[in-house]
């Protein structure tokens, strides 16, 4: 960030769905001291321009192409198939990033080159997960694997590509069905919206093709649920969340867009807590 300590950071958000108009909310509200929104994007502007009409601070409404013009970070809330299209701009511009559509960097992972060309910074929040320090750490040793098992609500999991593909009926389901077994490389082309947490941790620890995921469709679960289980030399780990969806998006846990803001207050905080 080129600010000086008593100029305001500048954050912009592409995409005003349910994780990217809290975190426009919660800016707008001065959660943050320092920080202040000043452009959003999506890809309806009359719905995105009466969703910040009440905003004490209105930001400006602009293409995605212009999301980074004025921005010190660039927050990525967008489906997956928009990822490249900020993710190229913030970074050849030399911004901070931060993107929760994590998964698209698996694509993409060029775009690490180019910041490391332009000065800009990527930083993955941890999103609707934990552990990812504890992972970290252990990462600077020797992992031997790395598990991941969500277990979701049916109705959070219909319509995901791989389900349409493979005609998956989890209507009325009475047993948790086992959806996807296998590397997270291959998990996040078949559920792009649903487990970017997984990339999150392999990107943290040993790779997305060392890095392996469970996916259950399980109708006796009520929350989206991960569970980690990591052998290292260091330590062996096994860390559980149970996410409380929002009432927008069943896909989206309450706890993604404050891992946003977590990570934002980490950028001009006097004290860091967690490596």
């Amino acid at each position: 960030m080129n600010a000086r300590p008593s100029d305001p950071v500048l954050v912009s958000i592409a995409g005003l769905g349910t994780i990217g108009l809290e975190i426009a909310k919660r800016l707008d509200a001065g959660e943050i001291a320092g920080l202040s929104l000043c452009a959003v994007s999506a890809r309806d502007f009359d719905k995105a321009a009466k969703n910040i009409a009440d905003f004490e601070n209105s930001p400006s409404v602009v293409p995605l192409d212009e999301i980074a013009d004025t921005a010190d970070i660039v927050i990525e809330c967008l489906p997956p198939s928009l990822f490249t299209s900020v993710a190229s701009i913030a970074i050849g511009k030399g911004r901070i990033f931060m993107p929760l559509t994590v998964g698209g960097l698996l694509e993409h992972m060029d775009l690490v080159d180019q910041a490391r060309s332009t000065g800009a910074r990527i930083i993955v929040p941890t999103g609707a997960l934990l552990g990812l320090d504890a992972v970290r750490a252990a990462a600077e040793g020797e992992i031997e694997s790395v598990r991941i098992v969500t277990r979701k609500p049916p109705d959070s999991l219909i319509g995901a590509p791989l389900v349409s593909q493979k005609n998956i009926s989890l209507e009325g389901l009475d047993s948790p069905k086992l959806l996807f077994d296998g590397p997270v490389r291959e998990a996040i082309q078949g559920f792009p919206a649903n487990v970017n947490v997984a990339v999150a941790l392999s990107l943290a620890g040993i790779g997305p093709d060392k890095t392996h995921i469970e996916i259950w469709a399980d109708p006796a679960v009520e929350r989206n649920t991960h569970t980690i289980h990591v052998v290292a030399d260091s330590a062996h780990l096994t860390m559980t969340i149970e996410n409380i969806r929002t009432e927008e998006n069943p896909r989206t846990g309450r706890i993604t867009a404050l891992s946003a803001m977590a990570a934002l207050r980490r950028l001009t905080a006097p004290l860091v807590v967690g490596s």
